[in-house]
């Protein structure tokens, strides 16, 4: 068997990715193939086609073509066998079978073919030989990576050392009243201070340096170099476009996603007692309704720094307005906890009141969990409606807070994108957006979902298909717990007096996509 040439072509004959295997020219190579759908006979079951000096063996691939040219005299049977080997490659590489899709792994696959054939002539390989061929692993490659690290890490120890070595000569030349000694090898004595001061500001923090009198500068025009400008002409540059009603997104908005999921600060003023609530939801929704999976996890830690404060008790934790939500709640208290008083009183106290809760550490007091099916309990729903145009596919992005109690706050919805389709182009927005090329992902920030913003948008227009755009993730942050578990107050035991004390509450994200 002589193979010419093995190519990828769409149906008009265009070829997007061909390898030859002996000396074929392009223009050969694309007349060929450019007359390749002209001598296919429609509505017969052949799998090739002959002309008088080559062979036409191929395989539909939906959109496309996966052809092989070879000689006439090659044994058909090798060549079936040869091709499904080739067909059987290409989505290994690539995960739709598109123009776009082929263009962009075009090299991966040309290094796939050249495992199959060499010089015209069939290897003895399969597709498993393939895939471990071209991932070129190399445990030299491994050994001598570990060991440069190693080299590396020995290298920034050893200036460590060294920067506290000159750290400390310098502070004893200055207490003894000489003048600090230079250190270094090369250049002059100026350029070897610099280079250790340098090393020692990443290292060690510097004394604060002492205050000098400005130096006065002669009047007039100066060519020397300014440090700075560059950075004020583009602060002109941006304010300028915002002045012409351009839409500048900062780089804060793409930072949003990765910080949206953090836990909120807690308060400036921390008493003595401070209480913390917290709740954490996992949820999984599907793009065309049903909740598959929530799970709402929440506790109050209790921590007390002073002495005085360690024998009392929180009292009456209750729920505002979600009555039905705390029912589906499964409460559950610290072995040290009264039981029988939190299920009577709503109170939490100690059983052997003699002992005092522990001081300056973390002690969670109650724990609750939510396990649900039911998409009436959804915080917040997010409705994806992708749709195929003629020229890609228009997205329709919607959004509805079902519990209108709550306020979201830092809210990203990250959408993902076909790679190698280039950027969206969005039309109706509410909020911000940002479009991460290198992750192919269009972000979508609102910096506030509550009560008077409960619902919006997002539309936008791509190639690609339907589900390219799954799945979508959620992420965001609340001051106000999904159960709306308070604290209402602290008293001490005997005397019933009460307890000057903090708390904070948060409601942050673990997991919350929609497949």
């Amino acid at each position: 068997m002589v193979l010419l040439a093995a190519a990828v072509c769409t149906k008009a004959g265009k070829a997007i990715v061909s390898r030859q295997f002996v000396e074929m020219t392009r223009t050969r190579v694309e007349g060929l193939l450019a007359a390749f759908p002209k001598l296919m006979n429609t509505g017969k079951q052949h799998t090739f086609v002959e002309t008088e000096s080559v062979r036409y063996v191929y395989q539909p691939l939906e959109k496309l073509y996966m052809v092989l040219i070879t000689t006439k005299n090659s044994n058909i049977l090798e060549d079936l066998e040869t091709l499904r080997l080739f067909s059987r490659v290409i989505p290994e590489y690539c995960r739709v079978l598109e123009e776009s899709e082929i263009s962009e792994h075009c090299f991966d696959l040309i290094f796939a073919f050249d495992e199959i054939v060499a010089l015209g002539y069939r290897e003895n390989v399969n597709l498993a030989q393939i895939r471990t061929f071209t991932e070129m692993d190399s445990h030299e490659e491994k050994v001598f990576r570990a060991v440069r690290e190693t080299q590396e890490r020995e290298a920034k120890a050893e200036m460590k050392r060294k920067a506290k070595e000159l750290q400390r000569a310098r502070q004893d030349a200055e207490r003894a009243g000489k003048k600090s000694p230079s250190f270094g090898g090369f250049g002059s004595s100026g350029m070897s201070s610099v280079t250790s001061a340098t090393i020692i500001t990443d290292t060690i923090e510097p004394e604060k340096p002492r205050v000098a009198p400005a130096p006065v500068r002669p009047s007039g025009s100066s060519k020397a170099l300014k440090l700075g400008v560059k950075g004020k002409e583009v602060d002109n540059f941006v304010d300028k476009l915002k002045s012409e009603g351009e839409n500048i997104i900062t780089s804060t908005a793409g930072r949003k996603a990765s910080e949206a999921s953090k836990v909120l600060q807690p308060p400036v003023n921390i008493e003595s007692v401070h209480m913390r609530v917290e709740e954490r939801i996992s949820l999984t929704c599907g793009r065309d309704g049903g909740l598959q999976n929530m799970e709402v996890l929440g506790m109050i830690t209790l921590k007390v720094t002073d002495e005085k404060n360690v024998t009392f008790r929180p009292s009456k934790i209750f729920c505002l307005d979600h009555v039905t939500h705390i029912v589906l709640f499964i409460l559950q208290t610290h072995p040290h906890v009264d039981k029988k008083l939190f299920t009577t009183e709503s109170l939490i106290g100690l059983k052997n009141q003699e002992k005092s809760f522990p001081l300056n550490s973390d002690l969670g007091v109650l724990k609750w969990r939510l396990q649900s099916t039911d998409e009436s309990l959804i915080p917040l729903t997010i409705n994806c409606w992708p749709s195929e145009s003629g020229s890609g596919c228009d997205v329709n992005i919607e959004y509805e807070l079902q519990d209108e109690a709550l306020e979201l706050n830092d809210v990203v919805i990250t959408i993902p994108l076909p790679s190698g389709v280039g950027a969206p182009v969005v039309g109706d927005l509410d909020g911000q957006y940002n479009h991460d090329s290198r992750k192919n992902i269009l972000e979508w920030s609102l910096p506030v979902i509550d009560e008077k913003n409960k619902s919006g948008s997002l539309e936008f227009s791509i190639n690609g298909k339907p589900d390219d755009f799954f799945p979508i993730h959620v992420s965001f942050v609340s001051k106000r717990n999904f159960c709306d578990i308070q604290v209402a107050k602290v008293t001490y035991i005997e005397g019933g007096s009460p307890v000057k004390f903090s708390s904070e509450t948060s409601f942050v994200v673990d997991k919350y996509e929609i497949l």
